[in-house]
C-alpha cells in the first residue's frame, strides 16, 4: 500500500510543467506516442552537473528507441558562471535546474537531481565525497534507481581517472557503479523499501568517445571490442528534425552557461563501454536480451495486443477513432498488480487519450500570488474536441471543494466554469531544497518523496472526473495563471502561494569605509491588501541602529514600501548581518521574496532568509572615477560602489580615447573577451590608455574562444590552472611591491575567510615586463604564480588577476576589497608621483 501511495505521488509531480503553455499535440506526435507506449524499457543517464548530458544520446533513446530516459544530474549546477544575469549559488542553481526541464521538454526525457550542492569546482573524487558526505548522495542515487527502475544505466564520466578531470565527473560515476551493485540489496538503505522496491538493472555503461583518449588519432587506433555503437544522426520524418537537430535545441536552453548550440545533419556515432553486465551480442541493440514488450509484465500480453493493432490502424486524419480501443486498453492497466509500469503507463496513455479527443481542461487563476486566508477565483474550461462520448461527472479542487456537474462534452462545446478557491494553512512556494539551511555540500532536505525530483510539487490543482466511453477516468491539472501580453500574446505564469509581507535591504553586502552612519533602505512589499505592521532590524551589538522600529502600512497587494533606518558601525574593523523583521498580527516574518523572470524559463519566486552582511571595513583609496566594461555578470560594479569609487559602466561601442580620459582606471568583467565580440576591436584604445597614465584590471577568461588577439600589451598565455580551496596557503612572491603596500598593507589576514576557491584560469606564461605577486597551490600541486600580474606600460599598469574577486565581493570578503583598492590605486602613490616628477 506504501509503494503505490508513493507512485501516486509520483505520478502527481508528472504534473510540474508549470507556466508553460498546455502541450496540443498534433496527429504526428501523438502517433509517436502509442509507439512509446508500446515499448516498456527504461534508461537513466548519470553526470554531475547541468549541462553534462548528452542530448544526442538522450533523444535517441526518447525518440528512436522510445525508450524511457532519465537523466540524473548530481547536483543542480550552483557553483557555475550565469551568463544571462546576476543570480549565482543557490538562486544561479535555481536557474538551472529549470533550464534541465526545459532541455528534457525538448528532447524527450525526464530530470532527477541528488541532494548535493554544486561547491564549485574540485580537483579529485576525494575532495568532492567528502564535501557531498559521501553516504548521503549515494543514497540519493540508489533511491533515484530504485524510483525509475533502468533496465540500463549510461554514465557520461570515467569512474577510472580519478584527478584527470572535475572530481564532481568522476564521482558521479563513481557513485552509479557502487550504487548499481546496491540497489538490488534489501538490506542497503533499507529505509527506502516503505515506497519503492529493490531493483538490479541489467547493464552498465560509460559513454565514451575520441576525447577521453586524447585525440581522434588515438581513438582511431584503440580497442573498441568492448563499444558498442549508435548513430545518432537519424532523421525524423514525424518533425522534419534530425536527433542531432533536437538534441542541439535541447542543449541551447542551457543559456545560462552559454551553451547555444548549432544543428548538425548527417550520420553521428556515439560510442558506449560495457561496464557492468553481459555484453550484448547485437553491438547496436542496448536492450538485447530485455524484454521490451508489454509481455514483460503479468497480464501484459492482452494490452499489447490491443495497442499493437491502435499503433498499425491509427488515423492520421481522425486520431479519435483510436480512443474506444485505448481506453479498453487503459481499464486493464489499472488491474495490473505491477505498480512500476501501471503508473508510468497510465500517465502516458492518459495523455494519449486526451491528444486524441483534443480534450482541454485548465483551471485559471485571476490573479498570479495569493496568500493565506484569501479568496481567489478560478475560471475553469473544459472542451471535448471529438465525437467521442465524454461526460464531465464532476470537478474536485484541491482545497476540497467538490463541483457536480454530469455534464456531456459535446463536440468542440467549451463549458466555463467560476469557481472559489479558499486558502488555508498552505506551504509557500519556493524551491524545497532551500527551505532549510545546508552544508557546504549537501541540501537539506528531511522529506523522503521529495529527495531528487526537480521541483515542489504544486498542491493546488483540479481534478476532473471524466467518464470516457463508460470508463471513469480522472485528470489533475495544476492552476495557473495567465494574461495577454500585448508583443507576446497568451503568458503562462505559475500561482504562487506567498507571505503576506516579505522585507529585503536591496544590498546585500554593505561596507563602511570609515565610521560614519549610513541610511539603509528596507524594502517591505505586500502580499495582500491592506497590510499594517512593525519593521525592525536585528544587528550585532557592538552597532547601533536606530530608530528601533518602524510601522508600515501598504494599501494594495504588489506594492512596496520603503523604510529608512540609519545604521553606525563601530570604531574599529567589524562584521556582522543586519536582518529585517516584519510582525504582522504577532506573526514574524524574516524571509526575502526573490523573483526570477526570464523568457526562457518559467518564472520562480524563491524565498530565502533575508539578512544583508554589513563591514565596517578599515580601507583606503586614491582615484575615484572607475570605468567597468561587463563581462558575464557580476557585482563587481556594485561593490566598488559600496566603497566610496564612481564607477560608471562603459558600452563596448563607447570605448574610445575621449571616453576613457575621464577615469582613473578601468575594469574589464569576467570572461568579457570570451563573450563581448567588439572588444577585439577595442584594445588598441585600452592599452593607449593604459600607455597615458591610466590603470587597466583584467578579470579572468577562460583560455578557450578568446575574442582578442592579444588580452595584454606584452605576451601573456592563459592555462587552465585554478586553485579550488579558499583555504589554501597564499604566498607573497614581491611584499614589498606597490600593490601589497599602498594604500592598504595587505597581510595574510587578508587572505582569510575567501569563499568557494582562490582564483581560476590563471596565466602560465608572460613575458618579463610582468611581476607575479602572489604563489598559491592546492595541496600536492606545483605552486601556481600567475593569479596576479602586474606590468607597468607607459605610464599606467595594467593588471591581469585570476582571483575570484567576483565571488569574495558578494561574501563581503574584506581583504578582497582591501587588495582590489590597491589594484585600482596603483601609480597614484603622492611619493612615488612627486618623485618621479622629480627623476
Amino acid at each position: 500500500m506504501r509503494i503505490f501511495y508513493f507512485l501516486s505521488i509520483a505520478l502527481l509531480l508528472q504534473f510540474s510543467i508549470y507556466a508553460q503553455q498546455p502541450n496540443k499535440p498534433n496527429a504526428s506526435e501523438i502517433h509517436e506516442s502509442i509507439k512509446k507506449l508500446n515499448f516498456l524499457g527504461s534508461v537513466l543517464y548519470v553526470a554531475a552537473h547541468p549541462d553534462d548530458e548528452n542530448t544526442r544520446l538522450i533523444s535517441y533513446m526518447a525518440n528512436k528507441v522510445k525508450a524511457r530516459t532519465a537523466y540524473l544530474s548530481i547536483t543542480r549546477g550552483d557553483g557555475g558562471q550565469n551568463l544571462v544575469g546576476p543570480e549565482i549559488r543557490e538562486l544561479l542553481g535555481v536557474i538551472r535546474t529549470q533550464e534541465l526541464l526545459a532541455a528534457r521538454r525538448t528532447d524527450g526525457g525526464e530530470q532527477m537531481f541528488t541532494r548535493a550542492n554544486d561547491f564549485g569546482y574540485s580537483k579529485h573524487p576525494d575532495e568532492t565525497l567528502a564535501i557531498w558526505d559521501k553516504d548521503k548522495v549515494l543514497s540519493d542515487v540508489v533511491w533515484a534507481i530504485r524510483k525509475f527502475q533502468p533496465d540500463v544505466i549510461i554514465n557520461r564520466f570515467n569512474h577510472r581517472t580519478p584527478g584527470s578531470t572535475h572530481g564532481h565527473h568522476t564521482s558521479s560515476a563513481m557513485l552509479s557503479i557502487e550504487a548499481f551493485d546496491l540497489v538490488n540489496d534489501a538490506s542497503k538503505y533499507s529505509d527506502q523499501l516503505k515506497y519503492v522496491n529493490a531493483w538490479q538493472p541489467q547493464r552498465l555503461y560509460f559513454n565514451t568517445g575520441w576525447w577521453f583518449y586524447g585525440s581522434r588519432e588515438n581513438f582511431e587506433k584503440a580497442d573498441k571490442s568492448n563499444l558498442m555503437t549508435m548513430d545518432t544522426g537519424v532523421y525524423f520524418p514525424s518533425s522534419g528534425l534530425s536527433n542531432s537537430e533536437i538534441a542541439a535545441l535541447s542543449r541551447s536552453q542551457h543559456k545560462s552557461q552559454g551553451f547555444g548550440s548549432t544543428g548538425r545533419r548527417g550520420s553521428q556515432l556515439e560510442y558506449i563501454e560495457l561496464i557492468k553486465g553481459k555484453f550484448p551480442e547485437d553491438k547496436a541493440n542496448i536492450f538485447e536480451g530485455i524484454d521490451t514488450s508489454w509481455n514483460r509484465i503479468n497480464h501484459g500480453k492482452a494490452i499489447g495486443d490491443i495497442l499493437s493493432v491502435v499503433e498499425s490502424n491509427f488515423d492520421f486524419t481522425n486520431p479519435s477513432a483510436s480512443v474506444p480501443e485505448l481506453v479498453k486498453a487503459y481499464a486493464m492497466i489499472q488491474k495490473l498488480d505491477n505498480t512500476h509500469w501501471k503508473t508510468v503507463k497510465t500517465k502516458e496513455i492518459k495523455n494519449i487519450i486526451a491528444a486524441c479527443t483534443g480534450l482541454y481542461l485548465e483551471p485559471v487563476s485571476n490573479t498570479t500570488t495569493a496568500t493565506n486566508r484569501s479568496e481567489v477565483e478560478l475560471n475553469i474550461e473544459a472542451i471535448n474536441r471529438s465525437n467521442i462520448n465524454i461526460t464531465l461527472e464532476n470537478f474536485k479542487i484541491s482545497s476540497g471543494t467538490t463541483v457536480d456537474k454530469s455534464i456531456e462534452l459535446t463536440n468542440n462545446t467549451s463549458f466555463r466554469f467560476k469557481e472559489q478557491l479558499s486558502l488555508s494553512d498552505q506551504e509557500y512556494t519556493a524551491p524545497y531544497w532551500l527551505s532549510e539551511k545546508g552544508t557546504l555540500g549537501m541540501y537539506k532536505v528531511d522529506d523522503r518523496l521529495l529527495i531528487g525530483t526537480p521541483e515542489t510539487p504544486r498542491n493546488l490543482n483540479v481534478t476532473f472526473n471524466l467518464i470516457v466511453e463508460n470508463v471513469r477516468i480522472a485528470y489533475t491539472k495544476p492552476i495557473v495563471y495567465k494574461t495577454n501580453d500585448p508583443v507576446k500574446g497568451e503568458v503562462y505564469k505559475p500561482f504562487e502561494i506567498i507571505p503576506e509581507v516579505s522585507a529585503k535591504i536591496v544590498e546585500k553586502v554593505i561596507i563602511f569605509e570609515d565610521d560614519k552612519e549610513k541610511d539603509i533602505p528596507v524594502v517591505v512589499k505586500a502580499g495582500r491588501d491592506d497590510l499594517k505592521g512593525m519593521v525592525k532590524l536585528n544587528y550585532p551589538s557592538n552597532w547601533t541602529v536606530y530608530p528601533e522600529q518602524k510601522e508600515v502600512s501598504i494599501t494594495n497587494k504588489g506594492e512596496e514600501q520603503t523604510l529608512i533606518f540609519k545604521v553606525i558601525p563601530p570604531k574599529n574593523q567589524s562584521e556582522g548581518n543586519l536582518v529585517p523583521q516584519v510582525t504582522v498580527n504577532g506573526n514574524i516574518y524574516i524571509k526575502e521574496l526573490v523573483e526570477i523572470d526570464y523568457d526562457h524559463i518559467p518564472y520562480q519566486s524563491v524565498l530565502l532568509p533575508s539578512e544583508s552582511k554589513i563591514v565596517r571595513l578599515d580601507i583606503q583609496k586614491k582615484g575615484e572615477n572607475i570605468g567597468y566594461i561587463e563581462g558575464a555578470g557580476d557585482v563587481v560594479p556594485e561593490s566598488l560602489r559600496q566603497i566610496g569609487y564612481n564607477v560608471v559602466t562603459i558600452k563596448p561601442a563607447d570605448i574610445n580615447p575621449e571616453t576613457l580620459s575621464r577615469f582613473d582606471a578601468v575594469v574589464v568583467g569576467i570572461r568579457a573577451y570570451n563573450i563581448v565580440e567588439e572588444l577585439k576591436f577595442k584594445q588598441k584604445h585600452l592599452f593607449d590608455f593604459v600607455e597615458k597614465g591610466g590603470n587597466m584590471i583584467v578579470q579572468y577568461n577562460t583560455s578557450h574562444r578568446v575574442k582578442v588577439d592579444a588580452l595584454a600589451p606584452y605576451p601573456l598565455k592563459l592555462s587552465r590552472d585554478r586553485v579550488t580551496d579558499e583555504f589554501a596557503e597564499v604566498r607573497f612572491l614581491n611584499p614589498d611591491h606597490e600593490i601589497m603596500n599602498f594604500p592598504n598593507k595587505i597581510t595574510q589576514e587578508d587572505f582569510k575567510g575567501w569563499t568557494q576557491e582562490r582564483g581560476l584560469y590563471f596565466p602560465n606564461e608572460w613575458s618579463d615586463e610582468f611581476t607575479p605577486i602572489l604563489s598559491i597551490n592546492d595541496k600536492g600541486e606545483t605552486p601556481k604564480d600567475g593569479s596576479l600580474l602586474v606590468a607597468k606600460h607607459g605610464k599606467g599598469h595594467y593588471i591581469y588577476t585570476g582571483l575570484s574577486f567576483f565571488r569574495e565581493f558578494p561574501a563581503g570578503v574584506s581583504g578582497a576589497y582591501r587588495l582590489f583598492s590597491n589594484m585600482l590605486s596603483i601609480g597614484k602613490d603622492d611619493l612615488n608621483i612627486n618623485q618621479q616628477l622629480k627623476d
